[in-house]
């Protein structure tokens, strides 16, 4: 009863109404009535003078723009934001330094120069940059890219040598000897040259002011390539984490190979690194549980990261880990800067590709981030302006053997909810890392790097959730769910680069398949007012008898003008072409039976001979008469009823139309090809007596209509509504006009074996013949 109770309750009042009383508006009409504002074109001279002219205020506004530092440093207030940034620094100060460590491991460099890519873009992004809280620097995704690249072109089988000479020689799995001196030297340069060149790219792309090459990274296709890369770090940390040695491998099914090989070795596991990696893990992701639940009491966030490096190092240094158990630390971290060095520019060519991914994503997930936080915090950020400036940051840190660089979301989260207000503790931040680089490193030495990776794997919490956003985006679009699978599945299977490449084609050719087939309805009219929906969607929808009212939801272009055409012909239910072709064949047919005299033909129409027998019904073939003669003609005015029954037989479809209503509202644009469609679909109508309007077509799309030469005598104005109501009013005042005359005339034309003029037999015919004959038209077009 509660249900029935429930259905049965009446909609809920309307707010308020409204009742308009104006003209019936065509396109025409419109114009004629209200004058349309002229649009100033400048000239090519006029642009450039604009663009060239110089003012004070606008020298300066320019030097803001590329140096936002000279924006927001005069504005800094001391006293209300220096004690937060000074607290926010040192904390994302500390964990950049550990991150910065570990995530060096994933660039396959040695730590150090991790450290060196924790410091050298803050400084550059602090006077270029435009968001006030992201954290620039190492990020693991990044840099599993980075050292994608450096083992491609600096494998470990390039560095095998004979000769045993202490400590610069290490012993491989397969017995080899590695000079690892140079190996680590290479892939030092090899690392600074693509940074050098990643920076370049991005100036450029910022240069060129196309920023806007990000959004084609849509959310899903960012969340699936940043989960299979968080599943690729995993793997390249896992085998540090058991400390056991495997070949590097690249390319297509690399993670697999690898994680086979990691399985086949896992008996030579060290216990000590395995431990002290798997207790990391365990406590840093307990207690960045804690800080997420209890961030509201908790004012600093508990850096924990920090204080498992402090306690580890302790424990490898005072039980000598490394002599005891073989376990595999940092050893040697030279303190202090090296000296800024040229990257081999003959290096670029080698690395082109794998560059411009690389600074696209690096870009993609910086201003993503900063966006975030320029949301939360009420300002906005410049696309532009932060590809410049990681653009500067990135070839300022390649002469300082950096690798590199973007923005790490852990480390932004303790920047900004440590109290951060500006890029001032991002400077504050560099100075904590730049203490570390003179005067703590030898501290370090002794911490095992299956810790280190260990730290990393902790932070892949977060893009490791993102499998959960799945069934929900299924939920809400399933195009993007399945973006989201398809990049993820192909970043694991073929690499991040190439499965980078492979989820950005197949979301654009999801956007070009739902433009070349999208959404088409037939419409219809909610009583008593000017609304017009899907008569599937909703119930109590007039229709007007003979008028189909179509809405096609995208631009008609050479790509989907098939589709078009076939919606049409799904509403409308009949093919304009086969129904003029088959009322072609029925004339025909009537021609060849007034010749034979068995049809006469009168100004009010054709009858059978009243004295003889009809033999008019022929069967219905295709099949064209090839002796059919081509003779002159003679037009004669019949009114013929092309729904009524012919005194033919071929099967004529009936067109229960007089009006076909095209709601152009969404249509967003026209090519060439899709005008030249659109005059077609218009003279296959009008042959057949349906005439053809257009509804609410924007200016623009007018215009291009002007253009490609769409108007003519045919193809008027004033069939061009300003809306679907007032074609519908429209023609609904035509009905009422011609009342009681006949909706469909056909002019046809008579053919002759002779010259002469078709001789009419009136004269011949009584008049009581003749009243015969009218009597069997009128019942003919009835």
């Amino acid at each position: 009863m509660a249900a029935a109770g429930a259905r049965s309750q009446p909609p809920p009042p309307a707010e308020g109404s409204y009742a308009v009383a104006r003209p019936v508006y065509s396109e025409l009409l419109f114009q004629q009535r209200h004058e349309r504002r002229p649009r100033e074109r400048s000239t090519l001279r006029d642009s450039l003078a604009r663009s060239c002219s110089c003012s004070r205020r606008r020298a300066l506004g320019v030097v803001k723009s590329l140096l936002p530092v000279l924006d927001w440093l005069p504005k800094y207030r001391i006293k209300d934001w220096l004690l937060s940034d000074i607290i926010s620094g040192v904390s994302t100060g500390l964990v950049g330094t550990l991150q910065g460590m570990a995530y060096a491991l994933l660039a396959a460099v040695p730590v150090e120069f991790g450290l060196y890519s924790a410091f050298f873009p803050i400084l550059t992004y602090f006077i270029f940059g435009t968001s006030k809280h992201i954290s620039v620097g190492p990020f693991p995704v990044v840099s599993l890219m980075v050292g994608s690249v450096v083992l491609s072109m600096a494998p470990d089988e390039h560095f095998i040598t004979p000769s045993s000479n202490g400590s610069t020689l290490n012993t491989t799995v397969a017995g080899a000897i590695i000079n690892t001196e140079a190996r680590d030297a290479e892939r030092v340069l090899i690392a600074s040259t693509l940074t050098l060149l990643v920076g370049i790219i991005q100036l450029v792309f910022g240069s060129l002011q196309i920023g806007f090459i990000v959004r084609y990274l849509a959310d899903p296709l960012v969340g699936g390539f940043t989960t299979a890369a968080a599943f690729q770090v995993l793997v390249s940390q896992l085998k540090i984490v058991l400390n056991v040695s495997t070949r590097n491998h690249n390319g297509v099914l690399s993670i697999i190979y690898t994680l086979i090989e990691i399985f086949q070795n896992i008996g030579n596991t060290n216990l000590a690194d395995f431990i002290a990696g798997l207790l990391t893990i365990v406590i840093c992701m307990a207690v960045k549980e804690l800080n997420d639940r209890f961030k509201h009491k908790i004012p600093v966030p508990i850096p924990i990261e920090v204080i498992v490096t402090i306690i580890a190092t302790a424990i490898s240094y005072g039980a000598n880990l490394e002599k005891n158990y073989n376990a595999g630390i940092v050893k040697s971290i030279p303190s202090g800067f090296l000296p800024p060095v040229l990257p081999p520019v003959s290096k670029f060519s080698e690395m082109l590709t794998a560059s411009f991914s690389i600074a696209v994503v690096a870009y993609a997930i910086a201003v993503s981030v900063g966006k975030v936080y320029a949301t939360k915090h009420d300002y906005t950020i410049d696309g532009n302006q932060e590809f410049i400036a990681f653009g500067i940051s990135n070839i300022f840190s390649g002469f300082f053997s950096c690798f590199v660089a973007t923005t790490a979301l852990s480390r932004t989260a303790v920047q900004e909810s440590t109290g951060g207000k500006t890029q001032i503790a991002g400077i504050i931040s560099a100075g904590i890392v730049m203490i570390a680089i003179v005067a703590l490193g030898k501290l370090l030495e002794p911490l095992q790097k299956s810790v280190l990776a260990a730290v990393v794997i902790a932070n892949l919490k977060g893009m490791f959730m993102q499998v959960c956003d799945v069934p929900r985006l299924w939920r809400q679009n399933k195009v993007d769910s399945v973006i989201w699978v398809f990049t993820c599945i192909m970043s694991i299977i073929l690499g991040l680069d190439l499965g980078l490449l492979a989820g950005l084609l197949f979301g654009l050719l999801t956007v070009v398949l739902r433009v070349q087939f999208p959404s088409w309805n037939d419409l219809g009219n909610i009583p008593t007012t000017d609304i017009y929906k899907s008569i599937k969607n909703y119930k109590n929808i007039d229709e007007l008898q003979g008028v189909k009212i179509v809405r096609f939801s995208g631009p008609i272009f050479y790509g989907n003008v098939d589709g078009f055409k076939k919606c049409i012909k799904s509403t409308v239910g009949f093919d304009a072409i086969r129904v003029y072709n088959k009322r072609l064949k029925a004339l025909r047919r009537i021609q060849k039976l007034i010749k034979k005299g068995q049809l006469k033909a009168t100004k009010n129409g054709i009858i059978s001979d009243g004295g003889s027998m009809n033999n008019a019904f022929e069967a219905d073939e295709d099949i064209e008469d090839p002796n059919e003669p081509d003779v002159p003609t003679k037009e004669i005015e019949f009114q013929v009823d092309w729904n009524a029954e012919l005194p033919v037989k071929v099967n004529v479809p009936r067109v229960p139309i007089h009006s076909l209503v095209l709601d152009c509202a969404a249509v967003s644009f026209l090519d060439v090809v899709g005008v030249r469609s659109l005059r077609m679909i218009v003279k296959e109508f009008q042959r057949i007596d349906v005439n053809v309007y257009f509804a609410s077509l924007q200016d623009h799309v007018i215009k291009q209509m002007e253009q490609c030469g769409f108007f003519d005598d045919n193809n008027r104005k004033d069939t061009l509504f300003l809306t679907v109501h007032d074609v519908i009013v429209y023609l609904q005042n035509q009905v009422k006009t011609q009342e009681g005359q006949d909706s469909i005339l056909e002019m046809i034309t008579l053919i002759q074996e002779s010259k002469d003029p078709l001789e009419l037999m009136e004269e011949k015919i009584t008049q009581e013949e003749l009243d015969v004959q009218e009597e069997a038209m009128r019942s003919l077009a009835s």
